[in-house]
């Protein structure tokens, strides 16, 4: 059995970084641990589109609608399952920097109740039953307030994706805070663990986060 870890959080909680902490830390210790990460930008027909939509070229956040946005994500996904499914046959754990939760934080943060529910039910069909994408078997969110969140975006190097300091999801306060809020209440279920960026003296050290998440997926791959 391959365990599929997926490190989860708003932008600039540091995903990439603790997912490529994570994967090395399982190579040094020779496990067969590969690193996915989503979206692929250019990789996939899929995500060369969720590029230009964080780039605004299909509208503001409030005028792509919810839905019509998560068929971008969820089909850069579809695109990879070929990839997808190789690599959890060869492999003991793989770890994805976002994955289908990131999809139902983000759209979900765009509407409020029985519209929200409806929406993430929406994904998790399309993402699970349509596309018949494998669940995690562990979402390990990276909790970290929005004002601190942003410095940190604002501190990244370029990306490939765009020219912009901070893509139009990254630059939105208000939507920020509603992606955390649905991350939190996603957080609740049993395949979750979170992971606190912080504590009452600020930000945590890149190091102290990474013992954490190592801690919580040896517990996970030694019940194999």
């Amino acid at each position: 059995m391959c365990l599929l870890i997926a490190i989860e959080g708003i932008d600039g909680s540091g995903k990439g970084t603790q997912a490529a902490k994570l994967h090395a830390y399982l190579l040094a210790r020779g496990r067969k641990s590969a690193l996915l990460s989503f979206p692929r930008y250019q990789q996939t027909q899929f995500g060369l589109k969720i590029g230009e939509f964080l780039n605004g070229k299909f509208g503001t956040l409030e005028t792509v609608h919810p839905l019509l946005a998560s068929l971008l994500f969820a089909g850069d996904r579809f695109e990879s399952r070929e990839l997808i499914e190789q690599t959890i046959a060869s492999h003991e754990i793989v770890v994805f920097d976002r994955y289908v939760a990131s999809n139902v934080a983000h759209q979900g943060a765009k509407s409020k109740g029985q519209e929200r529910t409806k929406l993430i039910e929406w994904i998790l069909h399309l993402e699970h039953t349509i596309y018949q994408l494998p669940h995690a078997h562990r979402n390990l969110f990276l909790d970290i307030n929005v004002p601190l969140a942003q410095q940190l975006i604002a501190a990244k190097s370029k990306r490939d994706y765009t020219e912009k300091s901070a893509d139009l999801q990254e630059a939105d306060t208000d939507y920020l805070h509603q992606v955390r809020s649905v991350y939190l209440e996603l957080a609740t279920g049993p395949n979750w663990t979170t992971i606190p960026c912080e504590s009452p003296h600020g930000l945590r050290t890149i190091d102290e986060i990474a013992a954490d998440i190592v801690a919580t997926v040896e517990s996970l791959a030694g019940a194999l």
